[in-house]
């Protein structure tokens, strides 16, 4: 008898530590994961029961039940959090629960374009797949009041810039996330802003940033035609900027801007009307409002574009009507001989 349970004992001794071993092997052994890894998703309100369960149907895991125990053993199995993670090839089931517990989702992006208008904002949010939508149908005074900004106006209100996020992320939790980086890049500008300027509030820089971005096709330009644009606000000049008639034209520009367009009524046509249009006209850079919060110095009060991207810059009208007729001319005899 005593043999015989001293045999029992040797055997279960050796199963324990056969046991003890596969379980060390299995926690630090690559699961059977394909070449390219997986794209996994796990669920809200999924546990290490349902994790170990999945993996193991997926032919992913050998042993679920040996998935469960070590997460109580090293206190992930509360810790784990929902998302989709990308699983690479040589991942091991400690470090799996490593990583879900830290949460290390996948991180998508998506850039908002310097000079996009709100429109443009809404169009290409809606076409990111791993976003969930939720603005269809929505006007923008609605979406503004969903994102707690009731009666803005959201042209321009955004900060262009490349954003990261876990697919599922909402299209308004987007929208605040842009909102919120802009306004804090303007409170920081403004309280930096050079003294004197004809400017009564951060609104108002964002204003005439969007225009700057509008006007500038090389950075190297913007406070020079930011300093044009400030010193035509302090002597009561108009702006006459073919970018703001453009926006508040709409649908009806196509591509031309015409002599009759410079003399039709709008707010946004700055060809009649002095100071600045009611609301941005795109969303500007950072280097746009810092242009206008710190404009160049200088007497220019014109400027032309030279077909190339850049400008000439006048300090009187004078100066300025050559400088059109040259580079107008120019552009007029290249049309004519293509």
């Amino acid at each position: 008898m005593h043999r015989i349970l001293g045999v029992i004992v040797i055997a279960a001794s050796f199963a324990l530590a056969w046991l003890l071993m596969d379980f060390r092997n299995f926690v630090d052994a690559p699961l059977g994961l394909p070449r390219e890894g997986v794209l996994y998703q796990l669920e809200p309100g999924s546990t290490v029961r349902t994790l170990a369960t999945d993996l193991y149907q997926r032919g992913l895991l050998e042993r679920p039940l040996y998935l469960r125990v070590w997460a109580r053993w090293d206190g992930s199995a509360q810790q784990i959090k929902a998302g989709e993670y990308r699983i690479g090839q040589g991942t091991t089931p400690r470090q799996l629960l490593e990583q879900l517990a830290a949460g290390k989702v996948v991180s998508y992006s998506l850039t908002l374009v310097e000079g996009w208008t709100f429109d443009q904002v809404l169009d290409e949010l809606e076409s990111e797949p791993v976003l969930k939508h939720t603005l269809e149908g929505l006007s923008a005074a609605e979406i503004m009041e969903r994102m707690g900004h009731a009666g803005e106006h959201p042209e321009g209100r955004f900060l262009p810039d490349s954003y990261h996020f876990p697919r599922g992320t909402a299209d308004l939790a987007f929208l605040r996330r842009a909102y919120d980086a802009m306004q804090r890049l303007l409170d920081q500008e403004w309280a930096k802003r050079e003294p004197g300027l004809p400017l009564a509030s951060p609104y108002e820089a964002l204003i005439l940033a969007s225009i700057v971005e509008k006007e500038t096709g090389l950075a190297m330009e913007r406070p020079l035609i930011a300093g044009v644009f400030i010193r035509r606000l302090k002597r009561r000049m108009k702006l006459q900027t073919d970018p703001t008639v453009i926006y508040g034209m709409g649908a009806a520009f196509d591509g031309n801007i015409r002599r009759k367009d410079l003399k039709a009524e709008s707010p946004y046509n700055t060809y009649l009307h002095k100071g600045l249009p009611p609301t941005p006209i795109a969303m500007p850079g950072a280097e746009a409002i810092r242009a206008v919060l710190h404009p160049a110095p200088g007497n220019n009060l014109y400027f032309v574009a030279r077909g190339d991207g850049s400008h000439e810059f006048s300090d009187t009208l004078k100066a300025h009507n050559r400088a059109v007729r040259k580079y107008q001319l120019k552009r007029h005899e290249r049309g004519r001989g293509s």
